[in-house]
């Protein structure tokens, strides 16, 4: 996210907190809850429901899990970073052992409360997520590559794919098409944010993509995927996934998300680039509900 420098913070309920990038968390979750929804044809039962809020919480303890490695990785990086430095473990407010501790007292009880309590798949898929994220991305790609992103979205396109195992103990193709939306959604996604941010990451020494490639490359590598996205999102109503209700959504999200990558490539700013990044957000976040919002009406 975009947070800024902020005062130390208070107790150590806060701190910890912190690590686990709440917002993050809970746009992670939501699409895990759409992929269980999804998963279970009409009004879901009061034991369906129970199931549903005890993988949710699986997930938020594994995700925050995640987050808190990925802080721990990458604490030097962030204290060069006007956007992380706040953090508590750039600020060396909290040890590495107790940011290792906590952890991996979240990811085992997470891992536990999905195998015992909802189903092992869901357990291995949400494991093999954090192994994803906080090893393949944050310590391998993220110094590696410039597609870091690209490649490493994979796990930040997983939450879906959990929510509908969670609810069917299986991988259905629907939940794979929920995948491949976020997957393509997170390079223009996080590309809008790099691009304002580009001094942050020229300092912090990471490849990102306007630091190895320059700004007009990468506003054009926003542009394609925002087609590319476009047309992915179609496809969820010409599989007969949903109805006409998700469609005007998705083309009217698309349209939008279109309209700021090229606008952002015919003339760039800072203030554009926010405004982009800040739109995807929305742009997923709505996307998402629709299908929810259409999986209802239409039922």
């Amino acid at each position: 996210m975009t947070e800024l420098a902020a005062a130390p913070m208070p107790n150590r309920f806060a701190q910890f907190y912190a690590l686990t990038k709440p917002k993050v968390v809970q746009l992670i979750v939501f699409c895990a809850l759409i992929g269980m929804v999804l998963a279970v044809p009409g009004m879901p039962s009061a034991s369906e429901l129970s199931l549903m809020a005890i993988a949710c919480a699986g997930i938020w303890l594994v995700a925050g899990a995640a987050a808190a490695f990925n802080c721990l990785v990458e604490q030097s990086i962030d204290a060069r970073m006007k956007r992380t430095a706040w953090r508590p473990t750039a600020r060396g407010e909290l040890s590495n052992s107790q940011t290792l501790l906590f952890s991996a007292a979240l990811c085992a009880g997470g891992s536990a409360i999905l195998y015992f309590w909802v189903n092992a798949l869901t357990m291995w898929l949400t494991f093999a997520t954090f192994v994803g994220y906080a090893i393949i991305y944050t310590v391998i790609l993220k110094p590696l590559t410039p597609q870091n992103i690209v490649i490493g979205g994979a796990s930040g396109a997983m939450p879906p794919v959990l929510g509908w195992a969670a609810m069917t103990g299986d991988v259905a193709p629907q939940s794979l098409l929920l995948f491949l939306i976020i997957f393509l959604w997170t390079p223009p996604h996080f590309w809008a944010l790099a691009l304002y941010r580009v001094e942050d990451y020229r300092k912090s020494g990471l490849p990102m993509l306007p630091v190895t490639h320059g700004n007009y490359y990468t506003r054009v590598q926003v542009v394609l995927y925002t087609v590319v996205l476009f047309a992915a999102s179609l496809l969820p109503f010409i599989i007969q996934m949903s109805s006409w209700i998700y469609l005007v959504a998705a083309v009217v999200l698309g349209a939008g998300f279109f309209g700021y990558a090229v606008a952002l490539w015919r003339s760039y700013s800072d203030a554009l680039a926010r405004k982009t990044f800040r739109f995807s957000l929305v742009y997923l976040s709505v996307l998402f509900a629709a299908l929810l919002i259409d999986h209802y009406v239409t039922w």
